[in-house]
């Protein structure tokens, strides 16, 4: 085989039709094939204007370019920027909200990398998205140009209407028969008061005073979030297993599952309402104080240093951690 790897040069060629001159500028190869010069063509330069072809001409040929007449105004952070979004592409995430390339999906994984590098409301994440006041290169990385914050909201609306879509997208990638499901609820202040889940409730987050809501997340094995759902600031934790256990089994199609709480979420009375006779369906949680030492004095298990250790062969119940 004949080698190619001749010098690359900018070769110009003019032709007269009709009174008219026409320039084809060719960014060509040459090297030698059996005694022969020969040329290869690379690529046709006739579309750029004539200054940027004269400077690839001289810089091919060797000589320095023209001295640069532009300055650098501005610059944006990108590292991270590329990190973040660059994992999320690698999980497929966008596809994950929806199949079709929409700019409210631009905007929703806007503010879910924003949310990871600089958490702030949706006015400060707006205003970090906008040209004239952006922090980073991630409105440019995602092709947004002009972002308000009452366009951030109305894209939180737009996810609130793929949630089951989505969650059952996680569900098939995560879940499946015979699974450990692990649950759990947590609440937050509220300082708003138009929705009617906003009740006062136990302040899991020391904030007194203010009305919260409550909401429980589903998650497999491994830690991995599969669903969430938000319940009224004074539901107590026990009365929100029964959508979960719904949710897993029906929606999610799993049919044998074992779901772990703590002792205030896998109550004996919630065992014995919920769980207890359900075909495919367990339970692991923790005993409470009271239920320990009753078996301690029964000489069903024994207390030591290092745990506590069943004596018996035979189980003692599913609720045992």
């Amino acid at each position: 085989m004949p080698s190619r790897n001749g010098p690359v040069h900018v070769a110009t060629t003019r032709r007269t039709y009709k009174d008219k001159v026409y320039e084809t500028h060719l960014l060509r190869r040459t090297y030698r094939e059996g005694g022969k010069v020969k040329h290869q063509t690379l690529g046709n330069l006739s579309h750029l204007p004539a200054d940027l072809i004269d400077t690839i001409r001289r810089r091919l040929q060797g000589e320095p370019g023209p001295p640069s007449c532009g300055r650098i105004v501005r610059t944006f952070p990108h590292g991270h920027v590329a990190a973040v979004l660059g994992t999320l592409r690698n999980l497929d995430f966008e596809r994950l909200l929806g199949a079709r390339h929409c700019r409210e999906r631009d905007v929703v994984v806007a503010m879910i990398v924003a949310r990871i590098l600089s958490p702030g409301s949706k006015l400060a994440t707006a205003r970090r998205l906008r040209e004239e006041t952006a922090s980073s290169s991630l409105a440019l990385e995602l092709g947004l140009e002009e972002v308000e914050d009452k366009e951030l909201y109305e894209a939180l609306d737009w996810l609130l209407a793929r949630q089951r879509r989505i969650e059952n997208k996680l569900a098939k990638r995560h879940l499946h028969d015979g699974t450990l499901v692990l649950y759990d609820v947590s609440g937050s202040y509220y300082t708003g008061r138009r929705s009617e889940l906003v009740q006062f409730g136990h302040p899991r987050d020391g904030k007194k005073g203010f009305p919260q809501i409550v909401y429980g997340l589903l998650c497999n094995s491994e830690g991995c979030p599969v669903a969430i759902e938000v319940f009224a600031g004074n539901t107590a934790d026990p009365n929100t297993l029964g959508s979960q256990i719904a949710k897993v089994r029906k929606w999610f199609g799993v049919r044998r599952v074992v779901m772990v709480g703590d002792r205030g979420m896998i109550t004996h009375r919630r065992i014995e309402e919920e769980l207890r006779g359900v075909e495919g369906l367990d339970w692991i949680t923790a005993l409470r104080a009271d239920t320990i030492k009753k078996l301690a004095s029964q000489g069903l298990i024994q207390l030591s240093i290092s745990g506590i250790w069943r004596r018996s062969s035979r189980p003692i119940s599913r609720e045992n951690g």
